[in-house]
């Protein structure tokens, strides 16, 4: 086949995919069939891009991918050769726009979504459009074309501050949240994405999956405002990771191509409106450890940690309490057959190689 994702692709992303198109799914439900993927042009869905296609070359599949971008020439080049593949089509639209036009789709997965802290606090209407709007147009489309599944990518921003005195948060769970605050619109937008999809399988019947994916990382660019995403650039320059708090803040983080596994088999396997956990254990961590981690990935480039107050490099006690920390309880994710099988440092290591591969 022309144009093989084996041979476009750097060799640590050929990996990642791979190991996503191994999933232990039924993939025969995609044969044949097209798949639509919004917010095509965004960090997780290169990666669901990449894992059909890479199902077609391996398994003669034929299955059509639409990838919903709002910038074409962006997309094009971000693809490159894949761009020019028969079963892979680019379609430029803002999902907060008329769907009318678009072609049919026997699947959607609404990836499409502002997800920085950048967007929050530059462009607010945008961040909330996409997960109100935006859902309600992704919807609509899948009830008129008579989808057979929909999966909404939601996230762990929409619990909130949670104070149970639990060491987890479980999918029933749920905190305070202003509603007042700009500064949540992505939250806010998130809670009503998931309401929405309730809506309308209870009111339609639409087989409409929902998962919440922790905090998800992988290779970046050295621009991003990510805090994780800036420890991989300190790497990548080779300089040392400066904090600027004492990163006791305790978080769910997860590995792009085990999250990109976890949404097929949500997709698949999981029930209609209920939320699963995406989380993977081995990976929950403080962001103190994980910049420890970042340079400890990497001995050969004497990197180490720095603090920017003094009275932040004594090691912090983790805090008890009420609060409950961003650490996902992904067990319902697991009884559908999933395990996060890429661990912090693999993971950051992998996020690096394919970086400089780049």
């Amino acid at each position: 086949m022309e144009y093989q994702v084996k041979k476009i692709v750097k060799n640590q992303i050929y990996e990642d995919t791979m190991y996503i198109a191994k999933t232990d799914i039924d993939w025969d439900c995609f044969k044949d069939k097209t798949v639509m993927i919004t917010g095509a042009n965004g960090f997780i869905a290169y990666y669901l891009v990449l894992t059909l296609l890479l199902r077609n070359d391996l398994y003669s599949q034929n299955i059509k991918v639409m990838g919903i971008v709002r910038n074409k020439g962006k997309a094009v080049k971000k693809y490159g050769s894949i761009a020019k593949r028969k079963d892979f089509t680019l379609v430029e639209l803002d999902v907060c726009s008329n769907m009318d036009k678009v072609g049919h789709a026997d699947f959607v997965i609404h990836a499409a979504s502002q997800a920085t802290p950048y967007y929050f606090e530059n462009d607010p209407v945008g961040t909330l459009e996409a997960n109100t709007t935006g859902t309600t147009n992704i919807l609509k489309y899948a009830l008129k074309e008579k989808s057979e599944a929909v999966l909404m990518i939601s996230s762990i921003k929409v619990y909130g501050e949670i104070c149970n005195g639990n060491d987890k948060i479980k999918e029933e769970d749920l905190g305070y949240l202003d509603i007042t605050s700009y500064k949540n619109c992505y939250a806010v937008g998130k809670r009503t994405m998931e309401t929405l999809c309730s809506c309308y399988n209870k009111q339609y019947g639409i087989n409409v999956k929902i998962a919440r994916p922790s905090y998800i990382y992988g290779a970046s660019t050295l621009e991003d405002d990510r805090v994780w995403a800036q420890f991989l650039a300190n790497i990548i320059k080779k300089e040392d990771i400066l904090l600027k708090s004492n990163g006791a803040a305790y978080r769910s983080f997860c590995y792009v191509a085990d999250t990109a596994a976890a949404l097929f088999m949500v997709m698949m396997k999981g029930s209609n409106a209920v939320p699963y956990n995406i989380a993977a254990e081995h990976s929950n961590t403080t962001i103190r450890n994980f910049a420890k981690t970042a340079a400890a990935a990497f001995p050969e480039r004497n990197m180490s940690l720095r603090f920017s107050n003094k009275e932040d490099e004594k090691e912090p006690e983790r805090q008890g309490g009420k609060m409950t920390p961003e650490i996902l309880d992904n067990s319902s994710l697991e009884l559908l057959g999933w395990k996060g099988e890429i661990n912090l440092i693999e993971g950051i290591r992998r996020s690096v190689k394919t970086m400089e591969e780049k």
